[in-house]
């Protein structure tokens, strides 16, 4: 069974499902240059696309379970940015965001990222958030960095964004990073896996440098 819409907040947000009465919102903050290079969204970013989004795409996405859209409120109403859980493999969801430009600098994506990661590893049955971003978007970076995630290298041609395809981070959160319980038990590997033992058996000081020096550059 899916989850029902749900209303997340902190002392200095609502994150709340989008609905009809968001298109405007959507559309407005959505005609910033940095949203549209940054994200997949369509550029340019018609008023259809934020009626479709709202009333079409963010409700269905919730309906089947497979993507799980907030808009990041104050509460005064004021929209600050959007933000998006996809599943993407059993136990496996994707955090996607961005932020109104008048809205920057606050922490609110990163507060809103937390919420949202604690939501999906105590109700989804989610083990793992990835963070995906196109290499040279650091604003996205700096949210995730700062919401613990863990960067964990470079995917090429991962992202493909109007058209062109281009290389990207990716970095993780896991709910141990904070001191949540997982649905399956994790092993990490061990942080510094001893060598491999020389072919030859040799234990020589140059023929250990070696293969260290081997392994380290592959």
């Amino acid at each position: 069974m899916e989850p029902e819409p749900v209303t997340l907040t902190t002392p200095r947000l609502v994150l709340r499902p989008l609905g009809p009465q968001d298109a405007d919102a959507v559309y407005t903050a959505a005609q910033d240059p940095d949203i549209q290079r940054w994200t997949t969204i369509p550029s340019p970013y018609l008023p259809e696309h934020a009626r479709s989004f709202t009333e079409l795409l963010a409700p269905e996405g919730w309906a089947s379970g497979s993507m799980f859209t907030f808009g990041v409120f104050l509460p005064d109403g004021a929209l600050t940015g959007v933000l998006s859980l996809t599943m993407r493999s059993p136990g496996t969801a994707e955090v996607g965001f961005w932020a109104a430009e008048e809205h920057r600098g606050h922490g609110y994506t990163t507060e809103a990222t937390l919420t949202a990661a604690r939501w999906a590893f105590t109700t989804l049955p989610v083990d793992r958030l990835e963070w995906r971003a196109e290499i040279g978007n650091t604003a996205s970076r700096t949210v995730a960095e700062k919401a613990g995630f863990t960067l964990e290298g470079t995917l090429r041609s991962a992202i493909a964004n109007k058209g062109v395809r281009r290389d990207c981070w990716l970095a993780s959160l896991l709910p141990s990073d904070l001191g949540l319980p997982s649905t399956a038990p994790y092993v990490p590997a061990p942080s510094s896996p001893p060598s491999p033992p020389s072919p030859s058996g040799a234990s020589g000081a140059s023929g250990a440098s070696g293969g260290t020096a081997s392994l380290s550059g592959a």
